[in-house]
This record gives structure tokens, C-alpha cells and sequence, in this order.
């Protein structure tokens, strides 16, 4: 399709040879201190190749105390197996004590005073606690929130629930164990 002088698609609007040339410039300058920061301890990936199995083990020697009732056995179990892959770990350096609290909250709330869905909200303190000498090395509190639909079947409205428990653990457990890693990948 042929367009008049003036209408049509322009290069020099989103790209000219300056903003490339400025670019490249910036690139020439923070290569050499991206290059300085490799070989320091200020700046290294936290699942690198050099640190990657030292995380996996120090996560490895993390025990989890037990947690009350059903959500809690449930958060403990993704964090065993995250950490270990299900199998048996290494002996324990570490420990972390977990308590939850659990809250449900009606939304949509009809004019009868029923409500269509609920949030479930699932809040867990955690305490890393290195075993030679019981010292509190990290705290922390972790969050979860699903959301369920409510119905008129009671074993649908259980079902729901359950599920929305189980996702709610489930990020709990994974943002509590990247935290650990987090954590030991920086400590000696």
C-alpha cells in the first residue's frame, strides 16, 4: 500500500542514533563494575553455581517442629519436601518453630445475610533457631490469602474451603522457604 508523503509509519519517532549510541555508552560503563562485583561477597545469585549446593545442603539441615491442625501439618509437609525432596534430610543445624493463625472473611454478602465467597487468611510467625547454641537467627511472618466460592451443597462448601487452605499453605511454605535460602545463602 502506497501512502502519501507525510502519513505513515516513522523509525525516527522510537529509534534515532543518538538514544543508540547513549545506550551502548551506559553498557561501556557498567560492564567493568558488573565484572568487579562477580568475584566479591556483596553481590553474588543466591542459586549460582558455586552456591547452589551449598543452599540445598544448609537447607537440608533444616528441621520443622510440628504445627497444630490440619493447615499446619500441611504447611510443614511442602517445607520438608521443598527443602529435601520428601526423603530424609541431613542432621539438623537449624530449626524453625512455626505458629499460624487463621482468619475466614465473608465478601459478596447477599441481602438474606449469606455470603456468595469467602477469603481465607493464613498468617504463620517463623523462627530459625540455630541448634548449637539455640541463638534466633532469623524471624519473620509470612502470608497467604485464597479466595472460595460458598454453595448450597455442604460438602462443595467443605471442598472449597479445604482447597483454598491448601493454597494458602502452599505459599506460606514457599515464601518462608526462598526467605531460608535467602537467608543461608549468605551466612557461613
Amino acid at each position: 500500500m502506497w501512502l502519501p508523503r507525510g502519513q505513515g509509519f516513522s523509525v525516527s519517532g522510537w529509534w534515532t542514533w543518538g538514544g543508540a549510541a547513549r545506550s551502548i555508552a551506559i553498557v561501556m560503563l557498567l560492564a567493568p563494575a558488573l565484572a568487579a562485583c562477580e568475584g566479591s561477597t556483596g553481590f553474588r545469585p543466591m542459586y549460582g553455581a558455586a552456591t547452589l549446593a551449598d543452599t540445598e545442603a544448609k537447607l537440608a539441615s533444616v528441621s520443622f517442629g510440628t504445627i497444630p491442625g490440619r493447615v499446619g501439618q500441611r504447611i510443614r509437609n511442602e517445607l520438608i519436601f521443598q527443602t529435601t525432596g520428601g526423603g530424609s534430610g541431613l542432621p539438623p543445624k537449624y530449626h524453625v518453630d512455626i505458629a499460624i493463625r487463621q482468619q475466614i472473611v465473608s465478601t459478596l454478602v447477599r441481602k438474606d445475610g449469606e455470603s456468595q465467597s469467602q477469603v481465607y487468611s493464613l498468617e504463620a510467625k517463623f523462627q530459625l533457631i540455630r541448634v548449637a547454641d539455640n541463638a534466633v537467627l532469623l524471624e519473620g511472618t509470612s502470608y497467604g490469602r485464597a479466595s472460595f466460592e460458598r454453595f448450597d451443597s455442604i460438602y462443595s462448601n467443605v471442598k472449597a474451603r479445604e482447597d483454598a487452605e491448601n493454597r494458602a499453605a502452599r505459599a506460606v511454605a514457599q515464601d518462608i522457604k526462598t526467605r531460608l535460602a535467602a537467608f543461608l545463602s549468605g551466612t557461613a
